[in-house]
């Protein structure tokens, strides 16, 4: 008789099996699209506290005034609506000004043409408010100072 040597055709389905649910299961638990997500929050969390102690130091050197285009209402820090705040921080406090994530390719130069996507306020009592409204994962990226 002959002996032959070799899996059957169970054996390889079953290991085979096995990898595919291993592989699943490592998916599920990384899931990349979350950790792009929560890495994305992150970002914002530093850029928003960035904004508001570049706001913050500002306000020390001026005694007390805060940097023009910052007004009671929320507003976009961008070009047109708050230009005067972009020019007041930048170099002097902030190399550049922070953007959001989300926003591909917003590698701005200069104060004449950029959006942030974030948004700014002052409250009564001098308080500043710096907002990130495009978070992720019903998350709320707020600063208040």
């Amino acid at each position: 008789m002959k002996s032959q040597k070799g899996f059957t055709l169970v054996e390889v389905l079953l290991v085979v099996v096995i990898i595919s649910i291993l592989a699943a299961i490592v998916i599920v638990a990384i899931n990349p699209a979350r950790q792009i997500a929560q890495a994305n929050n992150t970002q914002r969390s530093t850029d928003v506290k960035t904004i508001l102690d570049a706001v913050h130091e500002y306000g020390i050197d001026q005694r007390g005034v805060l940097p023009a285009g910052i007004s009671s209402q929320q507003t976009v820090v961008a070009s047109g609506t708050s230009a005067d705040l972009c020019n007041a921080l930048v170099p002097t406090y902030v190399a550049s000004m922070p953007y959001d994530p989300n926003l591909a390719g917003a590698h701005y130069a200069s104060c004449t043409d950029y959006n942030t996507g974030y948004e700014i306020m002052s409250s009564a009592g001098g308080r500043v408010r710096v907002v990130a409204p495009g978070a992720e994962l019903s998350q709320t990226i707020e600063v208040t100072r």
